[in-house]
């Protein structure tokens, strides 16, 4: 599965921004994982097949993860941002499993290249 992300960009403090993420298949899981720069790569939020989600708590009440089956595609809604939401956006996909530490550090999840997000305050 190839996964291809777009919509990264800057944005202040307070704004919006959605990602969103093509895949090549349909695969069961997909999520959303970000890394600042000298930070670990951390999950952000997952979404299955059944629609079923997971976020961080850095990011609940302010983003949300939908996936359109029919299109093979992953969105992030992201609202209210700020600065520290800054990072290199991944999407990232895995066949069996929806857990964040599972699509972390699986060789069976795929990742995307990336895309940039920036936050000023």
């Amino acid at each position: 599965v190839q996964l291809v992300e777009s919509g990264g960009g800057s944005v202040q403090a307070g704004g919006s921004l959605r990602l969103s993420c093509a895949a090549s298949g349909s695969i069961f899981c997909m999520g959303w994982f970000r890394q600042a720069p000298g930070k670990e790569r951390e999950w952000v939020a997952v979404v299955d097949d059944t629609g079923d989600t997971d976020y961080a708590d850095s990011v609940k009440g302010r983003f949300s993860i939908s996936k359109d089956n029919a299109r093979n595609a992953l969105y992030l809604q992201m609202n209210s941002l700020k600065p520290e939401d800054t990072a290199m956006y991944y999407c990232a996909a895995h066949p069996v499993g929806c857990y964040p530490v599972l699509m972390r550090f699986s060789q069976d999840t795929y990742w995307g290249q990336g895309t940039q997000v920036t936050v000023s305050s």
